[in-house]
Order: structure tokens, then sequence, then C-alpha cells
């Protein structure tokens, strides 16, 4: 049974709000329009503690509890370019749940997409906020990572919001080939790069290499 929430009375903030971290996010760099109109209507407040409403337009991250954060907006948009670039994916598989933001986006943007979150608790909160949102086209799982979602593949887009030290194989065989994943690469004390993989043969693969990122690393069971 879906949980009901107070999606109205948690943090309302301005549009104006909205409006000056659409252009902070225009100054960095993001030039999809696509992109930055879903990012200005996806409510960051309601994926982010009640608490910390009041910084939920800033661009920064922010703790969701277990150790894990949301994204600062900057790199949602970034990853969600990288992955719409040149193409228009359908079937598209996220790594790494959490607070459901980067979902949010997605969701505006792909026919269907699939997440899995491999602690519960995440899990089930994403899952129902999601849903009372009105996001249909988003099937939520809790699973680990790493195995990724065998049952859809495969997928036209990747997308990971934790960073592995390496590429789970089991992620890359589940990219179609023509297909696209965007990762964050490297372990929890060593420099992470975003990196965008083309699978353009059965075992043939190319990593385009972009900026350096933090990100919390990969949890597996």
């Amino acid at each position: 049974m879906i949980k009901k929430l107070d999606i109205e009375g948690r943090g309302m903030t301005s549009q104006r709000t909205r409006d000056r971290l659409i252009q902070r996010l225009r100054d960095r760099g993001i030039q999809d329009e696509g992109v930055l109109a879903v990012m200005r209507r996806v409510p960051r407040h309601l994926f982010v503690d009640e608490a910390l409403a009041s910084r939920s337009y800033e661009d920064t991250a922010l703790p969701i509890g277990h150790g894990q954060t949301i994204s600062q907006p900057y790199i949602v948009a970034r990853m969600t370019e990288l992955l719409l670039k040149g193409s228009n994916p359908e079937n598209v598989l996220e790594v790494g749940t959490g607070s459901g933001y980067q979902a949010a986006v997605l969701g505006g943007l792909v026919k269907k997409l699939h997440t899995v979150e491999v602690i519960p608790e995440l899990y089930r909160n994403a899952r129902d906020l999601l849903y009372q949102l009105g996001y249909r086209n988003i099937y939520a799982h809790q699973s680990d990572g790493s195995w990724g979602w065998a049952q859809e593949t495969p997928f036209d887009a990747i997308i990971a919001t934790a960073a592995p030290e390496k590429v789970p194989e089991t992620l890359l065989q589940q990219l179609k080939i023509g297909g696209v994943m965007v990762i964050p690469v490297g372990g929890q004390n060593q420099s992470q790069q975003l990196q965008c993989i083309y699978r353009l043969d059965e075992d043939e693969y190319r990593i385009d290499k972009h900026e350096s990122v933090q990100f919390v690393p990969f949890v597996t069971k």
C-alpha cells in the first residue's frame, strides 16, 4: 500500500527560486532546453528532509540519510544531458535511486525508466513519493545495483548515481548495442571521473572521459 505523503505542506518554494537555479545551470554550460525545462518543474524540495527544504534549490548536494546524498543539481543536469545527447532512449536503467530526484528528472524525458536501490528505506521513500507525484513510467525496484535489472534488458541507456571502483560487467552486458552508460568511476578514496561508455558491438566499447566528480561509493549487498 502506498503511504499518503503530505506533498502540499512540505517546504513550498517560489518559482523565482527555481528560476534562479535554472539560470545558474545555464551559466555553468547546461544547454539542453528539455533538461532545463524538466528541472524547472520538478519539486526538488520534496526529495530532501523537510529541515533542509530551504536549501533545496541551492546548487549543492544534500544528505538524505544512510550515508547517501541527493546529487547537486548541476551534476544531475550534466549527466542527464550526456545521457540524452544525440539520442532518444526509451528504455532506461538508473542504478541508485537514492532520493528519487534523478529518477523524477529522467521520468519527464524518457518513455520508461527502471530504477534500482539497495537500501530498503530509501527505496520505499522514493517509490512512494514518485507515485504520489504521478509518475507512472518509473518502475522502482529494491536490488543490488551491480546486478542491474535483467528482467528488462537490453537498456538503451544506463545512468549510475554512485561510483564503483570499476564498472560492473553485468551493467555493461545489459546495455544495448548502440546504447550509452553515464557513470562516475573511482573508489571512495580515489579520484573519480565521469565517463560515457558507448557499446559499439557485442564486446566492443568506447569510453569518453569527462570532468572529475565526487559521488558516494557504490553500495552492494
